[in-house]
């Protein structure tokens, strides 16, 4: 994929077909580290252990319209090929959850690209399933900060009101470019 934020909705994409309820979407950069960190978990079926191992083959999916998976294979070289790492941890019946590390440093990374659209989309398009977006920072100067969008709190806010709702969407896209603008410091 051209750009990491893909892969992440991909990911999430798996989450929601395995029937969870909350997928947590998390972003950690550290400027001093030289490291870029995505986590995406979520409380869906889970998978077996024999499932784990086979998931990262692009020959294995799920699905039913196609033969192959390339998502979390792809996702797993991209993290490698800049010199980070790649773990996913799994239980049936409780959820999945994955890490990819990058080396934003690296010649072979790739950008992260749109994640705000995605995080606007995945919120707006997924009216029964929530969502809980943390971005964090370190920057160069060794200053930290964490940005938080959970959609239970929308909820809780706007009651029956769905998040697709001209309006809102467009408040949560401003939300998330305020999340985004923020981390810019």
């Amino acid at each position: 994929m051209r750009e990491l934020s893909l892969n992440v909705m991909d990911i999430a994409q798996n989450s929601i077909r395995a029937g969870a309820s909350l997928t947590t979407i998390r972003i950690d950069e550290s400027v001093p580290g030289d490291t870029l960190a995505i986590t995406v978990t979520d409380n869906g079926c889970g998978m077996s252990e024999e499932q784990v191992r086979s998931v990262i083959d692009p020959f294995f999916t799920t699905r039913t319209t196609r033969k192959v998976g390339l998502g979390v294979p792809l996702f797993k070289m991209e993290a490698e090929m800049t010199g980070g790492s790649f773990v996913i941890d799994s239980t049936l019946g409780v959820g999945t959850s994955l890490t990819a590390t990058f080396r934003p440093s690296h010649v072979d990374m790739i950008p992260l690209g749109e994640i705000g659209a995605v995080i606007h989309l995945l919120v707006t398009c997924n009216p029964e399933i929530d969502f809980l977006y943390i971005r964090s920072k370190v920057n160069g100067a060794g200053e930290e900060k964490t940005l938080t969008l959970d959609t239970r709190e929308f909820r809780e806010q706007l009651g029956d009101i769905p998040f697709s709702e001209p309006d809102v969407s467009d408040w949560i896209r401003e939300y998330i470019a305020e999340m985004e603008n923020e981390l810019q410091f």
